[in-house]
């Protein structure tokens, strides 16, 4: 008789929605992106966060773009949705997380970049080319390239 190897039982799965922003300005012919540093090891990404119940992706988005970056921005328009898979803990249980991001272009109104949520080591604008470089995600660099074609059409 054939031993088996052991199957690993399965975790279960979680979905869980965030929303976040590619707030951007101009100043004079340079375009600038707001970017938030976060953890231990300052990873640079874009303002985003878990969609609270009873909100609607855009309402997150509006009100991380506000905490994280310290911004009050028009939403102009759904940039993209990600979606991933990735291991964590919710409560004490292992679990699959089933993660959708829902990101979205926003056009800076008012507020200081410096007014940013206690979770943030800090933001910054930064020129959008350079935003690019900087972002620790592939897929935030791809939302960011996609903003970025959507500026110039404004």
């Amino acid at each position: 008789m054939e031993d088996k190897p052991e199957s690993k039982p399965k975790l279960p799965v979680v979905d869980q929605v965030s929303a976040g922003g590619v707030a951007f300005r101009r100043t004079g012919a340079t375009i600038e992106v707001a970017l938030i540093s976060v953890g231990k090891d300052n990873r640079w990404q874009l303002p985003k966060g878990i969609v609270d119940p009873g909100e609607t992706p855009e309402v997150t988005a509006v009100r991380e773009v506000r905490e994280e970056a310290g911004l009050r921005a028009e939403l102009l328009e759904q940039l993209e949705k990600i979606e991933y898979w990735y291991v964590g803990n919710k409560g004490s249980q292992r679990v699959r997380f089933h993660k959708f991001v829902y990101f979205y272009l926003f056009r800076y109104s008012s507020g200081n970049i410096q007014d940013h949520d206690w979770e943030v080591n800090e933001a910054r604008w930064v020129e959008i080319n350079q935003a690019q470089q900087l972002l620790a995600f592939n897929s935030e660099k791809q939302v960011v390239a996609k903003a970025a074609e959507k500026i110039a059409q404004l």
